[in-house]
């Protein structure tokens, strides 16, 4: 069984809590009186022209263990919105990342920047909580979802506000992408079979995905030329968590890492 078998079976029993009749009707009510969304989709190309940088607060990772145990949210996103980050990312999955619902809440509630909220969603239900805490932005993996149900998640996705984030790892999962519609699509470069890198992957699809399609390059992203090669290969954007979260200066390199001029086809 792979990571990713591992955390969405696990996945699948916090769904059935979050569908507990009681659970399910507080979740859904918190979603429909929740504050107006912040413009994830807007952020992500800068007016100059440059990639934008989506900050992550990451506290562990399953194959590097420990990052950032001392973590503080809001300390974290003031300094990433001051080093220029146009959007933030939050772990929210406990028993994986050492993430929560209330590292995302007191992040937002510390800038004026939207929010991801980075989890393994497998159920609308995890989309109207994802609403409910004040997140603006959601993430599907293509690899974790068959197509129905990607198309249904990103459909209740849309109809509650929030920005959809789908993330591939090949040709085939942007066709899939494509197919229901994603207009924000993250290339990973980390397997999520054996969690190995290689930002040659990125490279190598970002032609794949269409101009109109907001293009983000996922993880191995630890330097400024990191960035940069990104950037060149026609992303708008790069996700950055354990550079930035480790890093003696975060501040500082979310700024050098948002200072290469994106080359669209």
């Amino acid at each position: 069984m792979s990571i990713l078998d591992e955390i969405l079976a696990m996945k699948r029993d916090e769904v059935t809590l979050l569908h507990q009749p009681q659970t399910r009707a507080t979740i859904r009510a918190a979603a429909l009186d929740a504050p107006p969304v912040r413009d994830f989709s807007g952020a992500l190309r800068r007016a100059d022209g440059r990639v934008a940088v989506i900050a992550e607060l990451k506290r562990r990772s399953p194959s590097k263990g420990i990052l950032a145990p001392d973590l503080d949210p809001a300390a974290t996103a003031r300094n990433y919105a001051v080093g220029g980050a146009v959007a933030l990312s939050v772990l929210t999955d406990r028993p994986y990342f050492d993430g929560s619902v209330a590292d995302l809440q007191a992040a937002r509630a510390a800038t004026e920047l939207p929010v991801l909220r980075k989890d393994f969603t497998i159920a609308e239900i995890q989309l109207f909580e994802t609403r409910a805490i004040g997140a603006d932005a959601a993430l599907l993996i293509v690899a974790a979802l068959d197509d129905p149900t990607l198309r249904d998640l990103h459909d209740a996705a849309t109809a509650l506000g929030l920005a959809v984030l789908v993330e591939v790892h090949d040709e085939s999962e942007i066709e899939r992408a494509l197919a229901v519609g994603a207009r924000i699509v993250g290339v990973n470069a980390r397997s999520l079979q054996t969690f190995a890198e290689d930002l040659s992957i990125a490279e190598a699809l970002a032609a794949r995905i269409p101009g109109e399609v907001v293009r983000i390059a996922e993880s191995a992203v630890r330097s400024v030329s990191d960035a940069a090669r990104m950037a060149a290969a026609g992303f708008d954007a790069v996700l950055i968590g354990e550079a930035l979260v480790t890093a003696p200066d975060p501040a500082a390199l979310c700024t050098a890492m948002g200072g290469a001029r994106v080359q669209r086809p």
